[in-house]
């Protein structure tokens, strides 16, 4: 959908152009909402930090008609190997998508890039935000201050703003906000590099005495190098060379695989950090910006698309006066305990990758595969890891299910739950007489389920918003959480 509002005065401005924030604008134009993108950077980066695509995340890409095209960019992966001998496997998971995606983050967002220019959403370039200010009234607008690419100082006015800028976050420090937190590896070594001799599997990793080495193929050609010896803990500016890498593979893992020609090689330290608050008046805070994990699990984009997929929604139910204020302060609700449980998750998988003594390796290797092969044990990493498992709280008195993931199924018709998604809508998952009562409204889809169930309203983003029989709260549910402009019946 586009729109034609005056791009001076937006509804929302989003400030940062990676997966988060393109994520968010294109759930925001696609919903008849005005958004204005501001990205620092003045050209497109064909380089990456992420590689990893969990399952939940490709649910929600599903969930916008984009899962397909993403999966055909990558490699597909049944198992996460964590550390030594130690695995999860992902081919159990109850998800159209039972295994991780091994893809470059360019091309996630290339495929968020083109979805939110195409809904309307105005993206401008090589623009750096120097303020964000906004009244004490509670109806204040936000004003943004930046510098366009042409040299000029411009400023947006817009009810809204939204932080998705990255670990070193304009918006929150404009804000005010501390970052508390700290570095739990120094010096860890990337490079794209080609290899002469690949690897036989999809995903190797080992640590030892040495250090640690993670190959991973982009399937293009090109594999990603993660890299750390604990012995040489440089700066992140310290040059990187390739026979640095080189050296410590062959120490690590036995072999460099004939590394050759790097098109990109950094230093960078890597923290646990996470702000108190995702929302500070009409500015939020998302991704990168709000939170920041070590690599283990590869969970770090994947926390920021989902958080982007919580927020759009709910933004613009209110700014279209479809449900009331309120329902912006579910977003930290709920996404600010996800975070804190990702830093747990990240930080413990990468402290026990981390161990260099022998003892304490065996030792480890041995507690892990005992424990994870345990269904209790073994099923909750499984699904907190992909996504799959996270919920959010469902409030007193609420049906067992509300909160909770709801698991993508098929109509009697052969309508997909995760198709009707598309397009921002609620989905009201009925028996057909009860469905036929909410038919026609374009902010509401309905799927009548092949065997019976009680009937459950989606959310845009895949959870729960009730459940129950069809006389219990469902239009009180409708108005609440926006899913329709008219809810008489």
């Amino acid at each position: 959908m586009r729109n034609d509002h005056d791009h001076r005065s937006p509804d929302v401005v989003v400030v940062g152009a990676g997966p988060t924030g393109l994520l968010l604008a294109g759930d925001l134009a696609e919903a008849g909402v005005s958004v204005h993108l501001l990205e620092k950077r003045q050209e497109e980066s064909n380089l990456t930090r992420a590689f990893a695509v969990h399952a939940r995340t490709l649910e929600q890409l599903d969930a916008r008609g984009l899962a397909d095209d993403l999966v055909a960019t990558g490699n597909t992966v049944d198992g996460l190997r964590l550390f030594g001998s130690v695995s999860v496997r992902l081919s159990s998971l109850p998800s159209r998508f039972p295994f991780l995606l091994v893809t470059a983050q360019y091309h996630v967002e290339r495929l968020l890039w083109d979805r939110a220019v195409a809904a309307g959403a105005h993206v401008e370039r090589g623009a750096r935000v120097t303020e964000v200010a906004q009244g004490q009234a509670t109806d204040a607008p936000v004003r943004t201050t930046y510098v366009a690419a042409d040299g000029s100082t411009r400023t947006l006015t817009s009810p809204y703003l939204v932080g998705t800028d990255g670990h070193h976050s304009t918006v929150r420090q404009q804000l005010g906000l501390d970052f508390p937190g700290e570095s739990v590896i120094r010096s860890l070594m990337l490079a794209d590099v080609r290899l002469a001799e690949p690897p036989s599997e999809l995903l190797t990793v080992e640590g030892n005495q040495h250090g640690f080495c993670f190959v991973v193929p982009y399937g293009d050609g090109w594999y990603r190098i993660i890299a750390r010896d604990p012995r040489r803990e440089l700066p992140d500016d310290a040059p990187v060379s390739l026979d640095e890498i080189s050296d410590l593979a062959r120490r690590v893992l036995g072999t460099d695989f004939g590394m050759h020609d790097p098109r990109w090689m950094s230093r960078f330290h890597s923290d646990e950090r996470q702000v108190r608050r995702y929302r500070v008046g009409r500015v939020f805070l998302a991704g990168d910006a709000a939170h920041v994990h070590s690599p283990a699990g590869g969970m770090g984009m994947n926390t920021g698309l989902q958080d982007a997929a919580n927020l759009g929604w709910k933004l613009a139910a209110v700014i279209q006066r479809r449900a009331g204020a309120e329902l912006l302060d579910t977003y930290e609700a709920e996404r600010l305990p996800v975070g804190a449980m990702v830093l747990r998750t990240s930080g413990g998988l990468i402290r026990a990758a981390m161990l260099r003594a022998p003892v304490a390796r065996a030792i480890r290797n041995v507690v892990a595969r005992t424990a994870l092969a345990l269904p209790p044990v073994g099923d909750r990493l499984r699904m907190r890891l992909s996504g799959i498992g996270i919920s959010y709280p469902g409030g007193a008195g609420a049906h067992s299910l509300v909160g909770r993931r709801a698991a993508d199924q098929q109509g009697r018709d052969g309508q997909r739950l995760y198709a009707a998604l598309r397009g921002g809508r609620f989905v009201l998952v009925a028996p057909p007489a009860l469905a036929r009562r909410y038919a026609g409204d374009d902010r509401l889809a309905t799927v009548s389920p092949a065997d019976p169930a009680a009937p459950t309203l989606v959310r845009p983003d895949g959870y729960v918003a009730w459940s129950g029989s069809a006389g219990s709260g469902l239009d009180a549910a409708l108005r609440t959480w926006g899913a329709l402009d008219d809810v008489s019946g």
